[in-house]
């Protein structure tokens, strides 16, 4: 096995994978080290896992809005063995294999920075292997869930992502604390699989904060519909589990303590820094690892640190992780070759204020582009359309109380979109659309041609348009 490689990849995530993928493609010499699962968070401990607990909730409430139709309890043995398959019961065998297919080498074990290009393995059993970088080193380490510094919660042994996701018996009483994106669709799915007392204890005054507020108003009208307890203003104060396994109290600045049987902490998450050796490079071992647009570290002697995914801090979601890393490893290659680097597009808008985002609720709640406020505190001349999708006839016929809301947010000077949010019953596979609208800067008088289909819920592109006048 040779120590010297082209490029060296510390993380086997989606965004590391993609690296490798782009550098090989390239011609270039790899080797991913990787400590934990090849895969990452995403694949065994986030985004699939999650959506395989909650795409049966989901079809039993779509179910629900159509007469006719009658379903019995989910079964959440048969989701969880399904979630188990989903998730390839924790075997990574096959994401193995495809990163030696790019080609490149896979390296288990926990990787660290040792000066310049240089990287240390500490393998499960085996002696310390030193790696050796010609052209880049690139971190893909992800991020970790943080754990507010609330007295007595760490010692109660809390629920992450990763045990809720992974979860053997749905709890009968849970609390989840946050209110974003991991606490409203875990608390949902969990909810939906049996758990009989949930309560949200979100400390800000909203759901989703950082969307636009009828969206969360909608989801918390659907949560408490649901029979999950929705409390805003909540500051936890204190959490006591006198004994591993047993009761958890969560004690509260204002009002009764809540007993529950878990409690899922889902306030954040922090890029996982914390031991890469950051400092033997001259860069500080906490927070994220500042880059610029093609993903290289700033500050570093030669250009040769990258770093992409959450690691960056740029953007905490999976696909713009692999939407970096297709940069990064596009730039890597052409630098070592000694071309030219500046690849075409929109990398700040794709990256900025183009990152699509989805949550898969019921209702599902999907965004791209700036919200209202964000554009007016930007100054722009903004204009704003909104439509009832239960209006819309493909909505109706999804079924009885269809409940969404559909709204754009205008540049009026030079009538292109600076955002769009749909909340509604399946509406995630409408974003690509409102996506390619906003970082393409379609003119709204070109966007009219574009005719949608009918009897479909994209016809809500059509009733915005008319909205706003066209």
């Amino acid at each position: 096995m040779s120590d010297e490689f082209d490029v060296i990849v510390i993380g086997a995530g989606p965004a590391g994978e993609n690296v490798a993928g782009r550098v090989g493609r390239g011609g270039l010499s790899v080797a991913v080290v990787e400590e934990e699962l090849a895969g990452g968070e995403c694949s065994y401990w986030a985004c699939v896992p999650s959506k395989a607990l909650l795409r049966p909730v989901e079809l039993a409430a779509d179910a629900r809005r159509v007469p006719g139709l009658t379903l019995g309890p989910i079964d959440a043995g048969a989701v969880l063995a399904r979630r188990d398959e989903a998730v390839s019961h924790l075997d990574d065998s096959k994401q193995v294999g495809w990163i030696k297919s790019v080609p490149a080498e896979f390296v288990r074990g926990r990787g660290r920075l040792r000066g310049p290009r240089q990287v240390e393995v500490t393998t499960p059993d085996g002696p310390a292997r030193l790696l050796r970088a010609r052209h880049a080193v690139v971190l893909a380490t992800g991020s970790r869930p943080v754990i507010p510094p609330v007295p007595g919660l760490r010692e109660a042994s809390p629920w992450t992502n990763r045990e809720a996701t992974g979860v053997r018996a749905v709890p009968k009483r849970l609390a989840v604390l946050g209110g974003g994106v991991v606490a409203c669709e875990m608390g949902q799915a969990l909810h939906g699989l049996g758990a009989e007392e949930t309560t949200l204890l979100v400390r800000g005054g909203s759901l989703i904060g950082r969307m636009e507020p009828f969206a969360g108003e909608l989801l918390r009208t659907s949560l408490a519909g649901g029979g999950v307890e929705v409390r805003t203003g909540a500051q936890v104060t204190g959490v006591e589990r006198p004994e591993p396994g047993g009761t958890v109290t969560v004690h509260l600045a204002e009002g009764p303590p809540v007993e529950v049987d878990e409690l899922l902490v889902a306030t954040g998450r922090r890029p996982a820094t914390g031991d890469l050796g950051l400092d033997s490079v001259g860069l500080p071992d906490t927070g994220p690892v500042p880059v610029d647009d093609s993903m290289r570290a700033t500050g570093i002697a030669d250009g040769w640190l990258y770093a992409v995914g959450d690691v960056n801090g740029r953007n905490l979601l999976t696909h713009m992780g692999k939407y970096q890393a297709r940069v990064c490893g596009d730039v890597i290659v052409a630098r070592a070759k000694g071309e030219r680097d500046d690849l075409p597009g929109m990398r700040d808008v794709a990256d900025g204020y183009g990152a699509p985002q989805v949550i898969f609720t019921d209702p599902q709640i999907c965004a791209v582009g700036r919200t209202e406020a964000a554009a007016r505190a930007e100054g722009f001349d903004v204009r704003v359309v909104e439509y009832d999708m239960g209006a819309v006839t493909g909505a109706y016929l999804l079924g009885d109380g269809y409940r969404g809301r559909a709204k754009a947010v205008v540049d009026e000077r030079r009538r292109v979109l600076l955002g769009v949010t749909f909340a509604g019953p399946g509406v995630a596979e409408m974003l690509h659309s409102a996506t390619i609208a906003v970082t393409a800067e379609v003119p709204l008088d070109r966007l009219w041609h574009a005719v949608p289909s009918f009897p479909t819920v994209s016809e809500v592109w059509l009733r915005l348009l008319e909205e706003y006048g066209l």
